[in-house]
């Protein structure tokens, strides 16, 4: 495999911010913060996450997404730690963040801001996003509260996160009253969920020039194949995980096979395949943030980008992600 990378930066939406098409994940990062992941994830040493964005950083990726939920800035600082810890300063990489809108009306928005300012120790935000369409204000409430931060220097563009095609369109129509595009939006999307190409969100995103960031792109390690080859993994999981990953393991047999005999020829892992699917068969509006705890992962997902997959093979997987009821 060629240590060169074989896909173009691209840009968040109509922004000119340029971006690899895999950024790093910062949600497992979380453990031992506080709000309401601080139990959800293993604390991991400082040094171990040092090790993991080194990692991603030397693989070529050059953005990482992290939020206010993630431990409620555990996240936001070992990020800006571990970037400090590579050598890199403002400017040499892009930082992605969110602000939390449960139980929030817009005029959190100003004042938070400075509490994400401080986690990142320096780094500026590149990306703020309204993290889920669930807070106590009308959703142009929020982006004029975003736009604001723009026009004051705080942050360079706006997002959001789990928005619907219909709030997506309204988000992006308040902005443009404001001179400025709505640049992302977060949501769900692999070969095994594939919801937003119904459901009009990814239609839309076309429409509008919105990048779509897509999350759980490897469905919690489901599309790895690790759980297929060794299910007695499944037992270390929390019990949410293992009823779902139980129900997928079969689903999605085939289709893992395929991913595991494509990487034959890339000298590349299932995970690796499914991840470069997902940012090639939609040309460049998909962009997705596996994430890692481990510096193997982190060399894994980077290394999806040193390959490309054929027409034949996108369309291959296309098929049996489309067979999965």
């Amino acid at each position: 495999m060629t240590t060169q990378l074989q896909f173009s930066l691209r840009t968040f939406g109509k922004t000119n911010l340029q971006i690899t098409p895999i950024g790093l994940g910062m949600m497992e990062f979380s453990g031992g913060g506080k709000g309401l992941l601080r139990n959800a994830f293993p604390v991991i040493p400082q040094e171990e996450k040092n090790a993991i964005v080194k990692a991603a950083l030397e693989g070529g990726i050059n953005w990482f997404d992290t939020a206010e939920l993630y431990g409620a800035g555990m996240s936001e600082a070992s990020t800006a730690a571990a970037l400090k810890a590579s050598g890199k300063c403002n400017g040499d990489v892009l930082v992605a963040t969110k602000w939390w809108p449960l139980f929030r009306t817009a005029r959190n928005i100003p004042i938070t801001i400075q509490d994400r300012l401080r986690f990142l120790d320096g780094f500026s935000i590149d990306l703020y996003m309204v993290h889920q369409p669930l807070g106590l204000s009308a959703h142009d409430k929020e982006m004029m509260a975003m736009a604001d931060l723009v026009e004051a220097g705080k942050i360079r563009s706006v997002g959001v996160s789990n928005f619907s095609a219909k709030q997506m369109r309204q988000a992006h129509e308040t902005l443009q009253k404001r001179g400025l595009p709505l640049a992302v939006n977060q949501v769900k999307y692999s070969l095994l969920d594939r919801a937003i190409e119904r459901n009009g969100i990814l239609a839309t995103a076309k429409e509008l020039g919105v990048t779509i960031i897509a999350y759980t792109s490897l469905e919690s390690g489901l599309l790895t194949g690790k759980y297929h080859k060794n299910p007695e993994l499944l037992e270390k999981k929390s019990s949410f995980y293992r009823t779902r990953l139980k129900q997928g393991i079969e689903k999605s047999r085939s289709l893992v096979a395929e991913l595991e005999a494509i990487g034959i020829k890339y000298n590349a892992t299932a995970a690796q395949v499914a991840l470069n699917w997902v940012v090639s068969f939609h040309g460049e509006t998909i962009v997705t943030i596996p994430g890692a705890t481990k510096v193997r992962q982190a060399e894994e997902s980077a290394g999806a980008m040193h390959f490309r997959l054929s027409a034949e093979e996108l369309a291959r997987l296309d098929e049996l992600s489309r067979a999965i009821r």
